[in-house]
């Protein structure tokens, strides 16, 4: 997509530089090879416009900063709706509705590997799992976090500790809470002590409140190996 910017004066073009270009390469034969690929050199027009071109020269990937510890937040919220199954953190938990999606539809682990990710400086679910591709129609999402894990252990992370929040009005987690923290460890291959689990109503407030909707906030601390 194309933007310019206008300036009363000229800009040399000595000023003007390539962006490193990011490539995510994965190793599971089900997933898309994401590239986000630099821009061109900016092009100064007669008007003083620059205007900036996608460049498919390079593949080169950005290497990742090693730093001692990365933070990560991750946030998903579903309409629940009569007919699906409500799935949280793996675990199908009995009620009179569920989550609408292209997946499962499962709020935790979403987030959850939203907060990988994006401790790891990487694309987001949508564009790594894109709700537009059929593949992904029903899928488990234990799939999106068995590579956000590998991603992590790729490079050189392990999980520090997590911290997840529900938040939904109906049902009550509390008799589901250690199923699913426990469920949670086994995909992250994490020690109990270093998982928690929260969960929250809303008040009755909005649509979290009304039953409507469910959401989860996720907190991850990913320590260098």
């Amino acid at each position: 997509m194309a933007s310019s910017l206008f300036f009363s004066t000229p800009i040399p073009t000595k000023l003007i530089s390539k962006q490193k270009p990011f490539s995510y390469h994965s190793s599971n034969p089900l997933l898309p090879q994401l590239t986000h690929k630099p821009l061109r050199s900016l092009v100064v027009s007669s008007a003083a416009a620059i205007e900036a071109e996608p460049d498919t020269s390079s593949s080169n990937s950005t290497p990742l900063k090693s730093l001692p510890f990365r933070v990560g937040h991750g946030f998903d919220l579903h309409r629940l709706e009569p007919g699906y199954p409500l799935i949280i953190g793996g675990i199908n938990i009995p009620h009179d509705r569920g989550c609408e999606a292209h997946s499962d539809g499962d709020v935790l682990l979403h987030c959850v590997v939203d907060a990988i990710l994006g401790a790891l400086g990487l694309p987001d679910i949508g564009q790594i799992f894109p709700d537009t591709d059929p593949k992904w129609k029903g899928a488990p999402s234990s799939v999106f976090m068995e590579e956000a894990v590998r991603l992590m252990h790729e490079a050189g992370y392990e999980l520090g500790n997590l911290d997840a929040t529900l938040i939904l009005q109906r049902p009550k987690v509390s008799p589901h809470k250690e199923s699913i923290r426990a469920n949670l460890c086994k995909l992250l291959g994490a020690d109990p002590s270093v998982v928690n689990l929260k969960a929250k109503t809303h008040e009755k407030v909005d649509s979290l409140g009304e039953n409507r909707s469910i959401a989860a906030h996720t907190v991850v601390l990913l320590m260098k190996k």
